[in-house]
């Protein structure tokens, strides 16, 4: 069972998800308060980023799309690759 919920630090409301008693806070709320949303699509241009985010997915998420992602890695590394959070 999940529960979300916002804290607030400093003044940004970070995103809270609490899933079978563990938390999970929003790393991208966190970026972007402190750099935008510039830095957060440049990580995820990353070939790193993305190969953790894969590895990540595959161990924790079992609706994990590997077709739609082995799509997205064989972009990753093109200049011209760019890819949002909701990607």
């Amino acid at each position: 069972m999940s529960k979300s919920t916002k804290l607030v630090v400093q003044n940004i409301e970070i995103g809270l998800v609490s899933i079978n008693s563990e938390d999970y806070i929003c790393l991208t709320d966190m970026v972007k308060a402190k750099d935008g949303d510039f830095f957060v699509s440049d990580w995820l241009r990353n070939v790193n980023t993305l190969e953790y985010l894969h590895a990540w997915e595959g161990m924790y998420n079992p609706n994990f799309n590997s077709g739609e992602f082995a799509s997205i890695r064989s972009q990753s590394g093109i200049n011209s690759f760019k890819i949002s959070v909701k990607e």
